[in-house]
């Protein structure tokens, strides 16, 4: 009697972009990324010479790029085993962009040639944390992880009336799916799980070494990116306060295809 193996295709995990930091990586890298002052008045999402994997910076104040930016392997989710180091972005009084009220660091992903971080079924990957020192304000609106549309994005502290909200909150088309309140030290681990081409999105996500659970199905939503516009960092409504610096830690920042990674140690080499 004849036995037949039948192999079925394995569901996996595609990396399409990735915003690890490996341990030779260091703030100058950054000013390496820098458009000149000339493109970023004409067309913020236009592409220059001088870019560099894996981001692109020019959202921030005018002080040099070590003000705001900082890597360190203190700065990672320790459960993370695909980044050698974090990033801390710091947003403070001096954040200013281009003459805007509101306070600004963000950096955003600079993608290969070719590939498209806004068509299919993907899933955008990041780590958050903040600590006791340089806390972020808790009476001044945050966006976090947005894309230029707003259709999903992080936000934290007071959306409306005159009460301090320490509530970290996932929001689609402007609307809470998702709260919890923001405790400094913990890491809090996300993955937006977008279908473009649906045109819906969801919410994984876990603390800590946990892995990431579906807390939000997939809702309707204007899903868009150009590939350009996903902005890892803060934006802060200060509204001409003046707000004392903040520090937020990210690590494991990656797009993914296939099938999500569960795991924030990081997908597999």
């Amino acid at each position: 009697m004849k036995s037949w193996l039948v192999f079925l295709p394995l569901v996996r995990c595609d990396v399409i972009w990735n915003g690890f930091f490996d341990a030779n990586f260091t703030v100058d890298h950054f000013d390496q990324c820098t458009p000149p002052l000339s493109l970023v008045s004409i067309d913020i999402h236009r592409s220059w010479s001088n870019q560099i994997p894996p981001y692109q910076w020019y959202i921030h104040g005018s002080q040099p790029t070590s003000h705001y930016l900082s890597l360190s392997p203190a700065f990672k989710n320790p459960a993370s085993k695909v980044d050698a180091q974090g990033i801390r972005i710091t947003i403070d009084s001096s954040s200013s962009w281009n003459g805007q009220t509101m306070m600004r660091s963000e950096i955003i992903p600079q993608k290969a040639a070719g590939v498209n971080l806004g068509q299919g079924h993907l899933y955008y990957h990041f780590s958050v944390s903040t600590l006791a020192t340089n806390a972020p304000d808790p009476s001044l609106e945050h966006q976090i992880a947005f894309f230029e549309n707003h259709f999903t994005e992080l936000k934290y502290g007071r959306l409306s009336g005159t009460a301090d909200d320490n509530t970290l909150r996932w929001m689609v088309g402007g609307q809470t799916k998702w709260e919890t309140q923001l405790v400094p030290g913990t890491w809090y681990n996300f993955a937006y799980d977008i279908d473009f081409d649906a045109k819906t999105v969801g919410l994984w996500a876990s603390t800590g070494a946990e892995a990431l659970k579906k807390v939000v199905e997939n809702l309707g939503a204007n899903t868009f990116t150009d590939s350009q516009d996903w902005h890892v960092g803060e934006l802060r409504l200060d509204n001409g306060a003046t707000a004392a610096a903040e520090d937020w830690f990210w690590s494991g920042v990656y797009i993914e295809s296939g099938e999500v990674t569960t795991d924030v140690a990081g997908p597999s080499a």
